[in-house]
């Protein structure tokens, strides 16, 4: 049996290619790639809004809240705290807070305009929570401008009734007790140093 010259002739040019391929088409493919252009498109600055952290501390049983937003501070003390129901003559444990919230005004503030809101909850007519609420606000702005007396500070009272609640009155269909007694407010904001 003779072989044909048929495989051969296969073996020999796989051999050929392989030899030119690793002799002379390998070594280029291999080598470094040319570094790239330098790059000269602009570079932008990118400027981006920042907003502010709000962060808000509130005691435990609720009846106080802190809130700070860029330089001004908002401190909120429930009604039920300040006020007998339906009432707008601040009661004696209301004067005892009222002296730390005065304290904190001359420790942290930078002067200015102190600004007094009062709410209420959802109860009652709009009208009578508008009075009252603007009533509660001036009894607080009495109590503070007599505790900051000297202090180069000036005082704007205002009532809102039901209109800004802090959280919703009625939850899931049904009224929150707690919600309401927490929307039941007085908000001192000033600007801190």
């Amino acid at each position: 049996m003779s072989r044909s010259p048929e495989p051969v002739r296969h073996v020999l040019g796989a051999a050929a290619l392989a030899v030119a391929l690793v002799a002379g088409v390998a070594p280029a493919a291999w080598a470094e790639p040319d570094p790239p252009a330098e790059a000269t498109a602009p570079v932008d600055d990118l400027i981006l809004p920042v907003d502010d952290i709000l962060a808000e501390i509130e005691s435990l049983d609720g009846s106080e809240s802190e809130s700070k937003q860029g330089q001004t501070v908002t401190l909120a003390l429930t009604s039920d705290v300040l006020f007998a129901l339906d009432r707008a003559a601040l009661t004696a444990r209301a004067t005892a807070r009222l002296g730390k919230v005065a304290g904190k005004i001359k420790q942290e503030s930078a002067g200015g305009l102190i600004k007094i809101m009062g709410h209420t909850d959802d109860q009652g007519a709009d009208a009578y929570n508008d009075r009252l609420s603007l009533r509660r606000a001036q009894a607080v702005q009495e109590g503070l401008r007599e505790l900051l007396a000297g202090q180069g500070v000036t005082f704007q009272a205002a009532g809102f009734g039901e209109r800004r609640p802090k959280v919703p009155n009625v939850v899931d269909g049904r009224p929150s007790e707690e919600n309401r007694a927490r929307n039941r407010r007085v908000e001192i904001v000033f600007t801190a140093r």
